[in-house]
C-alpha cells in the first residue's frame, strides 16, 4: 500500500454547501415562465389513451401507477405526461421532502455529477436546475458553484414537480400487487399512515421503488452479528447502516467503527466526525481505494442509448467489469475526512466479526500484522444495497417466477459474479419478465409485462438510466415511450374503430363541403 500524498502537494477543496439560500419570488417568476415554455410547446398534449376494458366495471382502472415519487417517479410521471398518458397516480411513502435519499440518509454535501447535469427536466431549458439556481443566485452565482448542493437538489426536483403539476399522493406505500384473472389489469394494496388499505387497478406499474427497490441494505454477514440469526440492528444505537436514520448527535465524543471504502461509508464517517466523534476509523478488505470511475466512461449518451442494444456477452461484459473496479468515493469526500486529525483509513483490514453487547460493539479485524480487536461505541456499514427482487414483499407473490441475469450466462460466470446474476433481466421497456423455464399461467406472464422496474435494478439490462442522474432523462422517455406504444397496440382495433367514427369536416369553411349522406 502506497503512503499517501504529503498534505502540502494536495490541491485546495472547493467551498461546498449542501444548501443556498432560497428566493421564493425568483422562483415563482421562473415557474410561471416556465409553464408558459411548456403551452408554447403544447404539453401536456391531449389524452388519447382509451379506458381500460375490465371484468369488473364498477372500479375505475388508471392507465399507470408510480410507486416511488422520488427524482426516478417524478422524472417517469412527467414523462408520462409528456406523451399524453395523464390518467395516473404517484405514490410514495415518505412525507413531502423525504422521497428519495437527498434529505434523509444522503449524507454528502453536494452531489457527484457535475453540475451541468441534466435528467429531470426532460429537455425542457426553463425547469433545468442551471436555471433555477441561476434566477436565484445569477450566473456569477452559476459560475462560481463548484457542485449541486444535496438539499438545493431535493429543493429543485420539489419545485419542478409543483411547476409541472405532477399530483403526489404522500406517505402512501405499495402493500402487494396481484392481478385479474386475465393478466390485462393490475390489483394493487396501497397502505395509508393511518394503515388504511386502499384497492387499486392498473394497467401499468411503475417500480420506482429507490436505491433499494430492487433488493434491500446489503448487511454483511458475520458470526455474531447475521440477517438469518436475527441481526442487531441499532440496538442501544450501536449497529446501524448508513441507509438508517442515524442520530450523529449520539456519537460525540465516542469511538466510532466505519466499514467500506465507497462514498457512502466516507460520508457517514465524515458525518460522525461533524458531529464530534472522538475518534473515526474507516476499515476496508482492499489494499487501496479505488482509483478510477469507469461509470464516467458508461454515461455518453451514445453508451446510455446503445447499451440496451448490445447483446447479452456484451452487456455482461461491461458490467461485471465495472463493479469488479468499483467506484471510488468522490476526492472531495475523502479530503472532507482526511481534514480530522482523529479520521484513521485502515486499508486492507476486512472485518471478521462483530459482536455488540451492553456497552458497545467489538469489531475483530483481519490485519496486516494478523488478527486485533477493536473497540467502538458504535459501528456504520457502508457496505451500499443488494439486488435481489426476493426481497421484495410487495411483488411475493411474483419474485420465485421471474427471469434473472443468471440464466443468461453460465453457470461458472454466475457463481464467479453472484450480484450481477441476481439482477432482474428485463425487456426493452424495462418490463420483468417470467422465467421461460417455468410453467406458469399466462396471465402470470401477461402481468409481470405490465410491472416496469425503474431504479438501480435496471442496470444490468439497461445501463444506469433509472438512479443515476446523467442517463435519467433518456430512461424516463424510454419507459414512457414503451408504456404509451403497449397500451395503444394493446387497444388497436378500439383504435381502428375510432378512426373509422372519426368525421370532422375539414372542408366546412369552403363552397366544396359535401355533408354526410349526400349522394357524390
Amino acid at each position: 500500500m502506497r503512503d499517501p500524498e504529503p498534505a502540502a502537494e494536495l490541491p485546495p477543496v472547493p467551498f461546498q454547501s449542501t444548501e443556498s439560500p432560497r428566493d421564493a419570488e425568483a422562483l415563482a417568476r421562473l415557474a410561471a415562465t416556465a409553464r408558459a415554455d411548456l403551452e408554447r410547446i403544447n404539453l401536456p398534449p391531449a389524452a388519447w389513451v382509451l379506458p381500460a376494458e375490465s371484468s369488473n366495471a364498477t372500479q375505475p382502472v388508471l392507465d399507470a401507477l408510480i410507486a416511488g415519487a422520488g427524482m426516478c417517479g417524478q422524472t417517469a410521471a412527467f414523462a408520462l405526461r409528456r406523451e399524453g398518458i395523464v390518467n395516473l397516480r404517484i405514490v410514495d411513502r415518505a412525507p413531502r421532502g423525504q422521497e428519495g435519499p437527498w434529505g434523509t440518509y444522503a449524507r454528502m454535501l453536494t452531489l457527484r455529477s457535475p453540475k451541468q447535469v441534466g435528467g429531470p427536466e426532460l429537455g425542457v431549458p426553463s425547469l433545468s436546475f442551471r436555471s433555477w439556481y441561476e434566477a436565484q443566485h445569477g450566473s456569477e452565482g452559476w459560475r462560481q458553484l463548484h457542485k449541486i448542493g444535496r438539499i438545493d437538489w431535493r429543493d429543485y426536483l420539489l419545485w419542478l414537480r409543483d411547476t409541472v403539476d405532477l399530483p403526489v399522493e404522500n406517505q402512501v406505500s405499495l402493500r402487494s400487487v396481484a392481478h385479474e384473472p386475465d393478466g390485462r389489469v393490475l390489483a394493487i394494496e396501497l397502505e395509508r399512515a393511518d394503515g388504511t388499505i386502499e384497492q387499486v387497478r392498473c394497467r401499468q406499474l411503475v417500480l420506482a421503488l429507490g436505491r433499494d427497490g430492487s433488493g434491500a441494505p446489503r448487511w454483511p454477514d458475520f458470526p455474531s452479528l447475521t440477517q438469518r440469526g436475527g441481526r442487531i440492528r441499532g440496538e442501544a444505537q450501536r449497529v446501524f447502516h448508513s441507509a438508517d436514520a442515524i442520530d450523529f448527535g449520539s456519537l460525540r465524543g465516542k469511538r466510532v467503527g466505519v466499514l467500506g471504502a465507497g462514498a457512502s461509508a466516507f460520508d457517514n464517517a465524515a458525518s460522525a466526525l461533524d458531529a464530534g466523534a472522538a475518534e473515526v476509523l474507516l476499515f476496508a478488505r482492499r489494499s487501496q481505494l479505488p482509483q478510477v470511475n469507469k461509470s464516467k466512461a458508461a454515461s455518453s449518451h451514445g453508451f446510455l442509448r446503445g447499451f440496451e442494444g448490445l447483446d447479452d456477452a456484451r452487456k455482461w461484459r461491461v458490467y461485471t467489469y465495472i463493479f469488479e473496479q468499483q467506484v471510488p468515493p468522490p476526492w472531495e469526500t475523502v479530503r472532507r475526512c482526511d481534514a480530522f486529525p482523529n479520521f484513521t483509513l485502515r486499508l486492507g483490514s476486512p472485518w471478521i466479526d462483530v459482536v455488540p453487547d451492553a456497552d458497545g460493539v467489538e469489531v475483530v479485524v483481519d490485519g496486516a500484522a494478523g488478527r486485533s480487536t477493536e473497540r467502538f461505541d458504535a459501528v456504520i456499514f457502508g457496505t451500499g444495497f443488494d439486488v435481489d427482487l426476493l426481497d421484495r414483499p410487495e411483488l411475493a407473490r411474483y419474485t420465485p417466477h421471474l427471469e434473472t441475469w443468471a440464466s443468461h450466462v453460465s453457470a461458472e460466470e454466475a457463481q464467479q459474479h453472484p450480484e450481477p446474476a441476481r439482477f432482474p433481466y428485463l425487456g426493452p421497456g424495462f418490463e420483468l419478465r417470467s422465467d421461460t423455464s417455468l410453467s406458469i399461467e399466462a396471465a402470470e406472464r401477461a402481468a409481470l409485462a405490465r410491472m416496469r422496474l425503474f431504479n438501480w435494478g435496471a442496470t444490468m439490462s439497461h445501463g444506469a438510466l433509472a438512479g443515476d442522474i446523467p442517463g435519467l432523462a433518456i430512461g424516463a422517455t424510454r419507459l414512457a415511450q414503451a408504456i404509451a406504444r403497449d397500451l395503444f397496440v394493446e387497444d388497436a382495433d378500439r383504435h381502428w374503430a375510432r378512426l373509422q367514427a372519426h368525421d370532422e369536416p375539414e372542408l366546412i369553411a369552403t363552397r366544396w363541403y359535401v355533408p354526410p349522406g349526400r349522394p357524390d
